[in-house]
């Protein structure tokens, strides 16, 4: 070797020494960082006298494993059944489970504003979309739900209850068809997918002034499949943003065929509202309703009436299906109540056709057990985040610093034994008056939310779920099929991810 290659191979090697310094001495950096934020997180922070598991103090990293994992449900009723009814989930988050939370996190205050503004990091949108009334300020949401309320107002549920009984009367007509060509008098469906077809035909033709055939073909577009997708690629999403230093990093690890998803969901909605709106028509939908009362000062654009169109697609359908099925699954695993509600209903009617929205609300066991229901399963488990504001605000008796993430948990708040007696028992005799539930605190019990954003379609959602319950068990016995004995157990990405819940239906005379 000439000395020359000798030279050279010692400053190749001397390069190389350099680089490996440079990264170990990186390394080492980030890990005295990450060590020493962690230390500072659990012993320092304004948060730290707040109770919670000490990883989750130190980082946000475990939260985002179980919200990837879609077990974050589960895991908050567990660490406020450990810590109670605060429990700090991340560096800067905290669930409740006190009612009080309701009023101080989502309540009203001086010019019916929230009380605690939303969380941006997660009602950001996540593309160019205009904002909604969901994920807007309290600006955006005073103004589009002004003018959206005439649509869901007791007025325009009446004017609407044709098309209501239209479907669901559709969905009866389709279980029996299918009972009988088989020759049969039962057989097993699955509820989840009757139910979904259900009400997206329903608010298909409230929103875009057409069905969408769910129930006429038995099968799901390829739209409202994308929906489905697109909610938990939003989730996914969302997970990302706790790490803005690597949340372009991050992006890329999602795969693209659920943003793709996502996407294609928010362009039909776009088409499908630009041929309504080109339509003129008279029928009693959201944009006839809403056009009525169209003025200069409040005008809605159409990039807002895309946006919202795309929630209510979203939250007049899926959330009121994920009702229905939770509930029909609790009635059979509860045979003395299924038979109790049942004998209500058959014994209020003698006739399919005076089933209406009206005469269903006069019925107290129906009522109770849709509340349980809602106890039990809440469509929307999670807590919808809000975050303080920079001098801090009081929750529960305690101020919490400036930038605190802060929620009410649904799930762990109605499964808790402060708030509920036997809280993991489905008995809708706790909103009956029963005097065994004089203790509960039925204020804790919000499934719409609470103060001025909460939510806009309730009434509806409590027509929709009573007209369709009633019509199945007046037309239907039911029983659960052993597949689905245990349904309940499921992963939640925002929405529960529900597995086929199988029952087999047989046809009363009433039905024949």
């Amino acid at each position: 070797m000439s000395t020359f290659d000798a030279k050279l191979l010692v400053g190749e090697k001397y390069k190389l020494q350099n680089i490996t310094t440079t990264c170990t001495t990186i390394l080492s950096l980030f890990l005295l960082y990450f060590v020493g934020n962690a230390i500072y997180n659990i012993y320092f922070h304004p948060l730290s006298k707040y109770p919670g598991p000490y990883l989750a103090a130190a980082s946000r990293l475990p939260n985002a494993w179980y919200l990837i994992r879609g077990t974050n449900v589960r895991r908050a009723c567990y660490l406020h059944d450990k810590y109670g009814p605060v429990v700090r989930v991340g560096p800067n988050e905290l669930s409740y489970t006190n009612a009080q939370g309701w009023k101080d996190i989502y309540g009203h205050r001086v010019g019916g504003k929230s009380a605690i503004g939303k969380w941006r990091t997660f009602y950001r949108n996540p593309g160019d979309e205009v904002d909604s009334i969901f994920t807007g300020s309290d600006e955006v949401h005073t103004k589009a739900r002004r003018m959206f309320s005439h649509a869901f107002s007791e007025k325009a549920l009446k004017e609407q209850e044709p098309l209501f009984q239209k479907y669901v009367n559709l969905l009866v007509a389709k279980l029996n068809q299918a009972i009988q060509s088989e020759g049969g008098h039962d057989r097993a469906f699955n509820m989840v997918d009757m139910y979904n077809f259900t009400t997206f035909d329903v608010m298909g033709d409230l929103t875009f002034g057409e069905p969408l055939h769910l129930l006429d073909n038995s099968s799901y577009t390829p739209w409202v499949s994308d929906m489905f997708n697109g909610v938990k690629a939003l989730t996914i999403i969302r997970v990302t943003r706790y790490f803005p230093l690597l949340e372009s990093i991050l992006n890329r690890c999602i795969p693209r065929s659920l943003e793709e998803k996502r996407l294609s969901h928010f362009k039909y909605t776009v088409d499908r509202v630009n041929r309504r709106l080109a339509t003129k028509s008279t029928k009693p939908d959201i944009w006839t309703l809403v056009l009525r009362h169209q003025v200069d000062a409040s005008r809605l654009s159409l990039e807002e009436m895309h946006a919202n169109a795309s929630i209510f697609m979203i939250g007049g359908t899926e959330t009121t299906a994920t009702l229905l099925s939770g509930l029909t699954f609790h009635l059979l695993k509860n045979p003395l109540v299924l038979t109790k509600l049942t004998r209500e209903i058959r014994d209020a009617f003698t006739r399919d056709e005076d089933i209406t929205i009206e005469a269903l609300t006069r019925l107290e066991y129906l009522n109770a057990c849709i509340e349980e229901g809602l106890r039990m399963y809440p469509p929307v488990p999670i807590g919808m985040p809000r975050c303080t504001p920079p001098e801090g605000a009081t929750i529960c008796g305690k101020f919490v610093p400036g930038g605190t993430v802060v929620y009410m948990s649904h799930y762990a708040t109605y499964y808790s034994a402060a708030n509920f007696t036997s809280p993991k028992s489905f008995i809708p005799e706790r909103w009956t008056g029963d005097l065994r539930f004089a203790n509960d605190n039925k204020f804790a019990f919000q499934p719409f939310s609470y103060g001025p954003r909460n939510c806009l379609g309730k009434n509806m959602a409590y027509h929709e779920m009573r007209l369709i319950l009633s019509k199945i068990l007046f037309n239907f016995d039911l029983q659960l099929c052993e597949e689905s004995e245990g349904w309940t157990n499921q992963e939640c990405w925002t929405l529960w991810e529900k597995h086929p819940l199988m029952v087999k239906l047989t046809a009363v005379g009433k039905a024949l």
